[in-house]
């Protein structure tokens, strides 16, 4: 019996440590007030980072977040880059979504900006972009003839091509440009989650000895309207996490969340106990099995893969995103609001 209690006592103080380890996360905001509302978010170590936003306007940091180098591109004043994938402090990639579509690389630290793909046509709206390696990256777009757009390089962003095999999209089905995170791609798998009249994880697997084809399964999240779906996703080597619900009724928090952990091959879709406080436009992995989530009621942490969330702050942001070469993790959001999440 004393053994046992023992236990039990042991067990209960994890409980309490892992509870205080998330929520002593707290969020502190660096800078606000510019007139562009940040989507592109790019963490490449603990001093670097980019972000792209609203009215063309980019800033680049050096020194983890606490000064920004701002700049609006001349002749984009009217562009809405909503992804970026930067390399260094000299070398970023920008996607504009809406008309014109643009491509826009920088070798130079944002000195200058040069266009590497350009489409006029109205139907054509990009949500996405991500790189598997410094060569190979693919950008992904809302359907067209029923079919999602999706754009390959396979020269570092020099040039854009149609992907031979775009996902087909159900009636009503589109993805949503809201935080650069409803696409992932690495060396052998293309990952996308949609949202509108269906919300689905789309994986295409990729290579030599590859299938070759498009597999989906349900995200398991609000679907139906223009306004849901799935928003985001991350992972690790044994869960995936889907977020979003209907960001025109945000305070909403039935099936905003959920997640896949792989076991036995057994992949089914799993609900948290505790949900986030409402729709999330982006969620990151951290570390082990802990995740962050934001959205436009605040922002949201996990320390057991998805299964409990915990409200960290209630301030607005559209994205969150960790270095991918260290451990600092950034937000922003409307307004140029950028922050800092520390522990």
């Amino acid at each position: 019996m004393i053994v046992r209690h023992i236990k039990l006592f042991g067990f209960a103080m994890l409980l309490i440590f892992c509870t205080d380890t998330v929520k002593a996360q707290h969020i502190t905001l660096l800078q606000q007030g510019k007139p562009t509302s940040i989507r592109g978010l790019s963490v490449v170590d603990n001093n670097i980072a980019w972000i792209s936003g609203s009215k063309g306007y980019i800033a680049l940091t050096k020194d983890g977040g606490k000064t920004w180098a701002w700049q609006q591109l001349k002749g984009y004043e009217k562009s809405d880059f909503r992804a970026i994938q930067a390399f260094s402090a000299k070398e970023a990639i920008i996607m504009s979504s809406g008309t014109p579509a643009l491509v826009l690389k920088t070798i130079d630290g944002g000195n200058t900006w040069t266009e590497k793909y350009k489409n006029t046509d109205t139907t054509y709206f990009l949500d996405a972009m991500d790189f598997a390696d410094a060569k190979h990256a693919y950008i992904l777009g809302d359907p067209i003839d029923n079919k999602f757009v999706l754009l390959e390089t396979k020269n570092a962003g020099e040039t854009w091509n149609m992907f031979k095999t775009c996902p087909n999209a159900l009636p009503g089905e589109a993805a949503f440009a809201a935080s650069n995170t409803c696409l992932l791609v690495d060396k052998s798998t293309i990952k996308i989650v949609t949202g509108g009249s269906h919300s689905r994880f789309l994986v295409f697997s990729r290579g030599k000895t590859a299938k070759n084809y498009w597999t989906d399964i349900s995200t398991g999240l609000t679907q139906g309207k223009p306004s849901q779906g799935a928003f985001s996703f991350a992972e690790n080597r044994s869960t995936q996490i889907f977020v979003g619900g209907d960001y025109t009724n945000d305070k909403r928090t039935d099936s905003v969340a959920s997640y896949i952990i792989y076991c036995c091959h057994v992949n089914a879709v799993k609900y948290p106990k505790t949900p986030p406080m409402g729709y999330q436009s982006c969620v990151e992995y951290i570390k082990r099995n802990t995740f962050l989530s934001t959205g436009t009621p605040g922002t949201n942490i996990t320390d057991d893969g998805g299964q409990t969330w915990s409200k960290v702050d209630n301030t607005s942001f559209n994205v969150c995103r960790k270095a991918k070469n260290g451990t600092l993790v950034l937000l922003a959001g409307n307004d140029g609001k950028i922050a800092l999440l520390e522990p």
